[in-house]
C-alpha cells in the first residue's frame, strides 16, 4: 500500500484528493497548519509553528512513497499575497524539496498559471513567463528551483501547472462561493460589479484536477511540467445567468468581450496520463449553491 503524504491537506484539492486515494485503499497522512479535517481513515498532523527539524523528524517517521504539496498560502479574491508569504512559503518549499531528494521520493508540486504572460494562443507547458507580484514570483521561483534540482539530482518529480478550477470545498473567500452567497442573498451590488468585469478563463471542476493528479501518482509517470486544465474558455457571467436569467447587462457584457483570461493546453495531460474530464465549473457552482 501507497503512502502519500499531503501537505495543505483542510484546502479544497487536499480534501478532494484525499477522498479519492483513501477510496483507492491509499494510506493518506495529511500535514495542515489548521484544524483538522475529519475522514475515515485518515491521519491528519498539525504542523501549525512548528520548526522544519521536527517536520524533518516527522516526515522521517513517516516514511512516504509521495508527497504532495498542496500547502501554501494563497491569494484570493479579496486577501493579496503579500513579501511575507513569499519568503514563509518559498522556505517551506525548498526544504520539501531538498527533502525529497536526500530520500528520492515521488514529488508532485502545484505550480500556477499566474506566471504566464498575457496571450491569446493557449498556454503550453513552455509558454513565455511574466511575474507580475510576489505571488507568481513564489511560484516561478519554485519551479524553477525544482527543475533544476530535478536536473542535477534525477528527481522523481512533476510540476503540475493548474488554472482556476473549483468545487463545494472551495475557501469561501475565493470568487465563485461569494459569487454563489451573493446570488443567494441578492447582492445586486456585488452581482453588478463582478458581471462588469466580465470575468472569463480556464476553469475546471476540483474534481477533475485531483483525479488527474491521482492518475499521475497511479501510474508513477514524472513529466517535468504537465498543464492541468478544462482547455476550454468559461464566462463567469454565464453563471450568474444561469441562477439569475432575469439578471443581465447584455450590452455591458459585449462591451467587454474582448477581455480574455488565460487557456490551458491540456493536450499532453490529456494524453499520457489517458484522463477524461467529466464535470464543467457550472457543476461545481450548483454544488455550492446546494451545499
Amino acid at each position: 500500500m501507497k503512502k502519500i503524504v499531503i501537505t495543505g491537506i483542510n484546502g479544497q484539492d487536499g480534501i478532494i484528493l484525499s477522498r479519492i486515494l483513501l477510496k483507492k485503499k491509499f494510506q493518506v497522512i495529511g500535514l495542515s497548519n489548521k484544524k483538522n479535517i475529519i475522514q475515515k481513515r485518515l491521519k491528519v498532523i498539525n504542523i501549525k509553528n512548528k520548526k522544519l527539524e521536527y517536520i524533518r523528524k516527522l516526515l522521517n517517521d513517516i516514511s512516504p512513497d509521495v508527497i504532495v504539496h498542496f500547502g501554501s498560502t494563497n491569494p484570493s479574491y479579496n486577501k493579496p499575497f503579500k513579501r511575507k508569504d513569499y519568503f514563509a512559503n518559498i522556505k517551506f518549499t525548498k526544504f520539501l524539496i531538498q527533502f525529497i531528494a536526500e530520500k528520492n521520493i515521488k514529488f508532485i508540486y502545484p505550480g500556477s498559471s499566474v506566471i504566464f504572460k498575457q496571450t491569446l494562443k493557449k498556454i503550453t507547458e513552455n509558454s513565455p513567463i511574466k511575474v507580475s507580484n510576489y505571488y507568481a514570483k513564489f511560484r516561478n521561483d519554485t519551479i524553477n528551483y525544482l527543475l533544476k534540482e530535478k536536473k542535477e539530482k534525477k528527481l522523481n518529480s512533476t510540476i503540475v501547472i493548474l488554472f482556476n478550477h473549483d468545487s463545494k470545498f472551495r475557501n469561501k473567500r475565493f470568487l465563485l462561493p461569494r459569487l454563489i452567497n451573493s446570488i443567494k442573498r441578492k447582492k445586486v451590488k456585488f452581482l453588478k460589479k463582478i458581471y462588469q468585469q466580465n470575468i472569463n478563463g480556464d476553469f475546471s471542476h476540483a474534481e477533475d484536477i485531483c483525479n488527474a493528479i491521482y492518475l499521475l501518482i497511479k501510474k508513477n509517470l514524472n513529466p517535468d511540467k504537465i498543464i492541468l486544465s478544462s482547455g476550454q474558455r468559461t464566462y463567469i457571467n454565464d453563471t450568474i445567468d444561469y441562477f439569475m436569467p432575469e439578471f443581465k447587462y447584455k450590452n455591458l457584457k459585449a462591451k467587454l468581450s474582448t477581455s480574455k483570461g488565460l487557456i490551458g493546453n491540456n493536450i499532453k495531460s490529456l494524453k499520457i496520463l489517458k484522463w477524461k474530464i467529466k464535470k464543467k465549473h457550472l457543476d461545481a457552482a450548483i454544488e455550492i449553491y446546494n451545499s
